[in-house]
């Protein structure tokens, strides 16, 4: 695909095809636009395939929200000219607002291993609430076709995208429901390179990070030894804190993929996490973009107050504050007045475990807590005393979790795509880097009725 950057006529100029010359392992000869799409435009995403005589090209095109669509097209020549399909689009739910599949688009054709069956895979989006808003970011589908005796293929019954679909295969949903609980641990000797080479990159880069699950991702940075550590303390996922939840730049969050409607997670902070003062922060976050997210965090309060010559007073303030931020690109900012934080005992009073929770059903949040209860504890099988929870207490109201969404957090027009995330965050605006210590994150799929699965 090449774009016109002067926009005459359109940004989305076209597809340009060029010779891939295999022994030189190079682009050679000339390049040519063979197809610049349909009145639909933004056309990208190309696929080329040869069948019966013809080269077809499958295309996307509408922008990626919800005038998203697979386009086809065939040529008996590879370099053109390309007749459109008699129904131009094969697949699309733009002109059906109430398809259960909606922004229907960027596909590719595969046939199943026996070669008996084709399908369409696609990308495309499962809206929640009045507003359509995708929480699960663009997903991929499967769509059986059928080639017909004019050599074109269709979608059955397409071109709007259908929610079931026979495919080989049994249907397993088990570990799609299963609860993630994620620990922490030092890399493995056999993680670290005894190689120069190795040495040098692993100070850039740091293995330790190479021992985080494959579930988690961090914000920007290819050094992530510059916000997070496993061997800092042995069990636990260190963040260092760094720029703030709507900074553009270097955020120390470490967070996994919201990957069902309804679900639970939670995260332990592990004792001694004392800030300063208000701008240092660390908790639980559910997180689009710096334009959108949830924050639940401990903090410093400035109320510190301690006369050293009569050594009386009291030290490590600390409470609880949400921080959120509603608005979309680009006017987004912290919505105020802040919800009314809860005051946490002070350092003399409380150092234990401090457990951060969260609810989100469909387009519905509620933040918890609950602190270690230090008064007793009883021994486990493995001889570990179990950590002994407190009352888990609700903070702060019922929030919108739809503005986790594509259509929120980016793109107005044709929206993003990534879907929200939930994971752990560690802010210090003061520039030192305090460390905030999490011992577990855990993660539980939830079934419940407002869930989109089957409209």
């Amino acid at each position: 695909m090449i774009c016109d950057h002067r926009r005459r006529p359109q940004f989305f100029e076209g597809i340009i095809l060029q010779e891939f010359d295999a022994a030189k392992g190079a682009m050679v000869g000339p390049r040519k636009n063979i197809f610049r799409g349909t009145d639909l435009a933004l056309v990208e995403g190309p696929h080329l395939y040869k069948r019966n005589g013809y080269y077809y090209l499958l295309t996307a095109e509408g922008g990626t929200a919800y005038g998203h669509a697979c386009t086809l097209a065939r040529s008996k020549d590879i370099w053109g000219p390309y007749e459109v399909h008699p129904d131009k689009h094969i697949l699309t739910s733009k002109d059906s607002p109430f398809a259960a599949l909606q922004r229907s688009g960027h596909g590719d054709i595969v046939d199943s291993p026996d070669g008996k069956s084709t399908y369409l895979v696609h990308l495309c989006g499962r809206p929640i609430t009045q507003e359509r808003r995708c929480v699960l970011g663009r997903e991929t589908s499967i769509q059986e076709c059928e080639w017909r005796d004019d050599d074109w293929l269709y979608v059955k019954n397409g071109p709007v995208p259908s929610l079931h679909v026979e495919v080989p295969g049994t249907r397993d949903e088990e570990a799609y429901w299963v609860e993630k609980r994620y620990t922490f641990s030092s890399p493995s000797p056999s993680a670290i390179s005894s190689s120069a080479e190795s040495s040098t990159a692993s100070k850039d880069r740091d293995t330790a990070a190479d021992s985080l699950h494959a579930d988690f991702q961090w914000l920007r940075t290819p050094y992530p030894n510059r916000i997070l550590s496993l061997s800092d303390t042995p069990g636990a996922l260190t963040l260092y804190g760094r720029e703030s939840p709507g900074s553009w730049f270097e955020q120390s969050l470490v967070a996994r993929r919201q990957t069902h409607f309804s679900y639970d997670a939670s995260a332990v902070l592990s004792p001694g996490y004392f800030p300063d003062d208000i701008r240092q922060f660390a908790g639980l976050t559910a997180y689009y973009c710096r334009f959108n997210f949830f924050y639940l965090a401990v903090s410093g309060t400035n109320d510190d107050f301690w006369d050293e010559s009569l050594d009386i007073g009291s030290r490590g303030q600390r409470e609880l504050l949400i921080m959120q931020s509603e608005g979309s690109y680009p006017h987004s900012k912290l919505a105020r007045p802040m919800v009314e934080p809860v005051p946490l005992p002070s350092r003399d009073e409380f150092d234990g475990r401090i457990k951060l929770s969260l609810e989100i059903r469909a387009d519905k949040l509620q933040f918890f807590y609950a602190l270690e209860d230090l008064s007793s504890s009883s021994s486990s099988a493995a001889g570990k005393a179990p950590v002994k929870w407190g009352e888990q207490k609700k903070i702060g109201p019922v929030l919108d979790a739809s503005i986790l969404s594509d259509e929120c957090g980016g793109h107005l027009a044709h929206g993003s795509f990534t879907g929200a995330f939930v994971g752990m965050a560690a802010s210090d605006i003061n520039g030192t880097a305090l460390p905030a210590r999490f011992e577990e994150f855990v993660y539980t799929p939830v079934k419940h009725q407002s869930d989109r699965y089957e409209i």
